[in-house]
């Protein structure tokens, strides 16, 4: 099914066209096939087909979304699609002036690509892929179709579109963040001596879904344990809890992690959270637009090395958006495999960040803020700022 929209809705692309075109002119790609289902709904303005939000297997294959998009020329673009989403499209077209629904796995969508590239005029030219979300059967198709074409990676330049958000952007992250932040001490406070690991999970997923997030994940600690999976271990009176969670909201993902106790913190677990509380203090004074984030990164490594803690504790920072770990990539394979290209590079307005420091205290536990920054022209935005201290279980 090839839909060729009508003059009463939008062709206008809804992302910077003119940075993506320099991305790609740097990155020497005439066009890009995106396959990702992050980059898919970013080329897209935000649209993500519900029937495959979860699963993409079906049948003997799975569905591959593609967003073609040709440098400098953006009337050429397509989006590339599921039979089913015809209907997704005549209720809310899309903004590509070519939409080709006919697609039931891989090969399909790789044969219709084929297609519009040689409509295009483009099956000769360097073609940007995603290779790690790209199918081998998908990719040998684009090969043997497409005689002379050279492939090369996209993945850094869609990054670096991606890096700067925009308004709209920023609202469903701060909405991710403040929902997450409510969850996770709604569910602190609910919990009893008693509930396990499991219960509470439970608990949170529900607190979450009931505020309109899509429930991602729960790492949860308990007492002096440092395992964060799910178990029948239960909470016991005087132990901490660390409650770190992931939702997503939109297509945008909130990651904040809060500490909880059941009764009153004594002295010592005081003073820990202030360690911890102060490393991450440290890294907030040096965000802003301008300097580079290794600036933030070295404020913080300086106040953890005089740290008491700092043997069995540790400072992490990354960027953050439709995927959990994106661009300003800052600290290299810590502990997420991928290079710290970003840090030596200024920060800008618009991206946003997530801070952390975790403690793993040998005798009290899993000690951690884990934090939300939004980079803004006057300093920074933080979200979800709340419950950063000792939150009290079982009220």
């Amino acid at each position: 099914m090839n839909i060729n929209p009508g003059e009463t809705r939008s062709t206008v692309p809804p992302f910077d066209t003119a940075k993506l075109d320099r991305l790609m002119e740097e990155a020497g790609i005439d066009v890009i096939v995106a396959t990702s289902k992050h980059n898919t709904q970013y080329l897209m303005g935000g649209y993500k087909f519900i029937f495959f939000a979860v699963m993409d297997a079906i049948g003997h294959s799975r569905y591959l979304p593609m967003v073609i998009y040709e440098k400098g020329a953006p009337d050429h673009s397509a989006y590339v699609g599921n039979r089913m989403e015809g209907a997704e499209h005549q209720n809310n077209p899309f903004w590509t002036p070519a939409v080709h629904t006919a697609t039931w796995g891989t090969q399909d969508a790789a044969g219709l690509a084929v297609e519009h590239l040689k409509k295009i005029g483009r099956a000769g030219g360097r073609i940007g892929v995603e290779p790690a979300f790209l199918p081998s059967d998908a990719r040998d198709l684009l090969a043997s179709r497409l005689e002379g074409a050279r492939f090369a990676d996209a993945t850094h330049a869609l990054e670096r579109l991606r890096a700067v958000k925009t308004a709209d952007e920023l609202a469903k992250l701060r909405s991710a963040s403040e929902l997450i932040t409510d969850a996770m001490l709604t569910t602190i406070a609910a919990v009893r001596a008693g509930s396990t690991k499991t219960e509470i999970i439970e608990q949170l997923r529900r607190e979450e879904t009931n505020r309109g997030l899509h429930f991602e994940y729960c790492l949860l600690t308990l007492g002096s344990s440092h395992n964060r999976a799910a178990s029948p271990q239960a909470w016991a009176k005087g132990e901490v809890l660390s409650i770190d969670s992931g939702g997503n909201y939109h297509g945008y993902i909130g990651d904040l992690c809060r500490m909880g106790v059941l009764g009153e913190p004594d002295a010592e677990l005081e003073d820990l959270l202030a360690e911890v509380a102060s490393i991450q203090q440290a890294a907030f004074a040096k965000v802003r637009v301008g300097p580079a984030g290794r600036e933030m990164i070295e404020a913080a490594e300086a106040v953890l090395k005089a740290s008491p803690s700092a043997a069995f504790t540790d400072f992490f920072c990354h960027g953050m958006g439709l995927i959990s770990h994106e661009a300003p990539f800052l600290m290299t394979n810590h502990p997420v495999t991928y290079e710290g290209i970003d840090a030596l590079r200024p920060l800008e307005a618009g991206m946003v960040i997530s801070v952390e420091t975790t403690m793993l205290h040998p005798k009290r536990g899993f000690i951690k803020l884990e934090d939300t920054l939004a980079i803004t022209d006057t300093g920074y935005e933080m979200f979800g700022d709340r419950g950063r201290g000792w939150n009290r279980g079982g009220l």
